[in-house]
């Protein structure tokens, strides 16, 4: 049962991990706004999505304690990508504070409504399982 709850909750627990991180990459390159020949960075989040889903459900599994564990990037992690600007800076900085701003709020917001998503599918299983 534990297995089917996991599995109801995981799209949405994996949009907010790849929110989270996109709050860091994009707080990175808003704290970087000042520092000569800093490359912007930023990646796709429907591609990441589709990938962890799809990592997901293709992962490998260990049947075995003599199996070797997998090590490295894992397949469905996002791929940074450097932003090309819209307005080059004459010290190679790339990061145009306004659009990350604005990126970042965004980022911030959809944050927001995967987590109320999150909520509201955790108290569809409490009410579910309690019968209330």
């Amino acid at each position: 049962m534990l297995d089917r709850i996991d599995q109801h909750l995981q799209p949405n627990l994996k949009a907010l991990n790849l929110r989270a991180m996109r709050s860091e990459v994009l707080a990175a390159n808003i704290a970087n706004a000042d520092t000569p020949n800093y490359k912007a960075r930023d990646f796709d989040f429907r591609a990441a999505m589709a990938g962890v889903m799809s990592a997901a459900r293709l992962g490998m599994q260990r049947t075995s304690p003599s199996h070797i564990e997998q090590r490295g990037a894992s397949p469905g992690m996002p791929r940074l990508q450097f932003r090309a600007p819209v307005q080059p800076s004459i010290d190679g900085n790339t990061v145009e504070l306004d659009a990350e701003i604005s990126r970042f709020s965004d980022n911030a917001i959809r944050y927001q409504v995967a987590l109320t998503f999150m909520n509201s599918r955790i108290n569809g299983l409490r009410t579910a399982l309690t019968g209330q």
